[in-house]
C-alpha cells in the first residue's frame, strides 16, 4: 500500500479499517544469500542489498522487537559536521541519504531539518570552528559561521553573559537536524519486506558456523540458518556476538543516556552543542528538551544509566541555558555504544571469509544509519569497500592509520 494524503482521506471516511501490515512477519527460512544480524544499521543494510544490488533472498535477524536497540535509543541528531577527510564524506552522503528518505521510502520519518549550532567560547574554539567549517565546505557540506549578535537572535534563551563559558558565537549547519529515530526502522522494514528481504523478529543469534575458515551460517534460538555470507551489525553487542567466530574486537561497550523533559513552548531553533563540555539539546514537536551528553563512564551491557552521568548533563543544559532549572524531567534511557579505539567506525570483511562486520560507531551511529547500510550493502554485494567507507578497516589500528576525529588519542571512554 502507498501512502498518500488521499490515501489517508480516503482511509478516514472509511473507519480506517483498510490499512495493512506494512511488513511481513515470515518464518525464518532454512538458508539465505544474505543473513544480516541486527535490524538498525543492518535493516538499513538488508534494503540497500534489495534495492541496489537485486540481492534479496535475505534475513535480517533482530534479538528483540524492530527498534528494541540502538536505534530506539539515542537523541535523534543528524548532520554531516566532520573534519576528517576519512570521515566528512561518508557522513555528507549520509545526510543526503536522510534528505532521500522520506520520498524514496514513501514513508513519513519526520526528517526536519532545522539546523545544528557548535558553539564556542574562546577565540581558540572559534578558530577550531572556522577550521572546522573549512574542511565541511570544501567536502561539499555546508557551514555558517555565526558570531554572537546573529547567535542571539537565533538563540535568545541561551545564557550568552555566563562569566565561565560566554557565548561567543556557534558553527551552524543549516542542513542538519533530528529525525524521529523509530520511524526510521519502521520505515526501511517497510521498504525492504516490499522487495522480498525476511525481518525476523525475536531471534537471538547464539553462535557463527563455521567451516574451513568460512561462515557458512548461524545458530539461533529459532534453529539453524545456513547463509553464503553473514553481516554483523549488532552495534553496543559486537564484541558478544564477534567472539563466536573467536574474533576479539578493539572496542569497548559503554552505557550513553538520553534525556527528555516536559513539553515547552518553543525555545530553541534546532540543535545546539555546549562548546565547553560534552552537552546537545534539541527540542521535539511535542515541545520536550531532548539532551545528552558524555558516556558513564565503565564498560557496561545493560541499557540504563546512573546519577553522577545524569547529574553531569544537568550541569551542562544549566551552563547554557540556567532556565532548564525549571523544567520537569519525564524519562531518561540508556543505549549501549560501541566505543572504538579512536572514535571513528569500522565497515569490513573480517579475517574469516563471507564473514562482514559493521560497528564501533561511538557517537555517530543514528545519524550514519543511511550511509552505514549503502555501504556494508556494497560491501557484501561485491566484495569491495564503497569508496566512502574505504578507510574504516578492521586492520587501521595494527597499521597506524587511526581516524582520530576528536584527538583523544586511543581511549575509548574519551571519545
Amino acid at each position: 500500500m502507498r501512502y498518500s494524503a488521499l490515501r489517508i482521506l480516503s482511509q478516514g471516511l472509511s473507519g480506517n479499517r483498510g490499512w495493512e501490515r506494512i511488513w511481513r512477519d515470515p518464518e525464518p527460512k532454512t538458508s539465505y544469500d544474505v543473513i544480516v544480524i541486527g535490524a538498525g544499521h543492518g535493516m538499513a543494510a538488508g534494503y540497500y542489498l534489495a534495492a541496489n544490488h537485486d540481492v534479496r533472498n535475505v534475513a535480517v535477524l533482530e534479538k528483540g522487537w524492530l527498534g528494541s536497540g540502538n536505534t530506539g535509543r539515542n537523541t535523534t541528531i543528524i548532520r554531516s559536521n566532520y573534519l576528517l577527510p576519512e570521515n566528512q564524506p561518508f557522513y555528507e552522503l549520509s545526510l543526503q541519504l536522510w534528505e532521500q528518505f522520506e520520498q524514496k521510502l514513501n514513508f513519513n520519518a519526520m526528517v526536519s531539518q532545522r539546523g545544528i549550532i557548535n558553539l564556542f567560547h574562546s577565540d581558540a574554539q572559534r578558530d577550531a570552528s572556522v577550521r572546522r567549517g573549512n574542511a565541511m565546505l570544501l567536502s561539499g557540506a555546508d557551514a555558517v559561521l555565526l558570531d554572537e549578535g546573529r547567535l542571539r537572535k537565533m538563540c535568545p534563551y541561551l545564557d550568552f553573559d555566563n562569566a565561565r563559558f560566554p557565548i561567543r558565537g556557534g558553527l551552524w549547519q543549516p542542513r542538519g537536524g533530528t529525525v524521529r529515530h523509530d520511524a526510521v526502522s519502521w520505515g526501511y522494514a517497510r521498504a525492504a519486506s516490499k522487495l522480498g528481504v525476511d525481518l525476523i523478529q525475536n531471534c537471538e543469534v547464539t553462535g557463527l558456523v563455521i567451516e574451513q575458515g568460512r561462515c557458512v551460517g548461524v545458530e539461533t534460538t529459532r534453529g539453524r540458518i545456513a547463509a553464503g555470507k553473514v553481516a554483523v551489525c549488532v552495534a553496543g553487542s559486537s564484541s558478544r556476538v564477534m567472539k563466536l567466530a573467536g574474533l576479539k574486537l578493539p572496542i569497548e561497550s559503554h552505557v550513553l543516556q538520553a534525556f527528555v523533559t516536559e513539553g515547552l513552548k518553543p525555545c530553541l531553533p534546532g540543535v545546539v552543542t555546549f562548546g565547553a563540555g560534552h552537552f546537545y539539546i534539541s527540542q521535539s514537536d511535542k515541545g520536550g528538551l531532548v539532551f545528552g551528553g558524555g558516556l558513564d563512564g565503565y564498560n557496561s551491557y545493560a541499557q540504563r544509566g546512573n546519577l553522577p552521568a545524569l547529574e553531569d548533563v544537568c550541569e551542562g543544559a544549566m551552563a547554557i541555558m540556567p532556565m532548564m532549572g525549571r523544567a520537569r524531567m519525564l524519562r531518561m534511557w540508556g543505549g549501549v555504544m560501541d566505543m572504538s579505539m579512536d572514535g571513528s567506525p569500522i565497515i569490513d570483511q573480517t579475517p574469516i571469509k563471507n564473514l562482514y562486520f559493521n560497528g564501533g560507531w561511538c557517537y555517530g551511529g543514528f545519524k550514519a544509519t543511511p550511509a552505514s547500510g549503502y555501504c556494508t550493502a556494497h560491501l557484501v554485494a561485491t566484495g569491495t569497500p564503497h569508496e566512502h567507507a574505504a578507510d574504516f578497516r578492521l586492520d587501521r589500528f595494527q597499521r597506524g592509520h587511526l581516524i582520530d576525529e576528536k584527538g583523544a588519542g586511543a581511549q575509548p571512554n574519551l571519545h
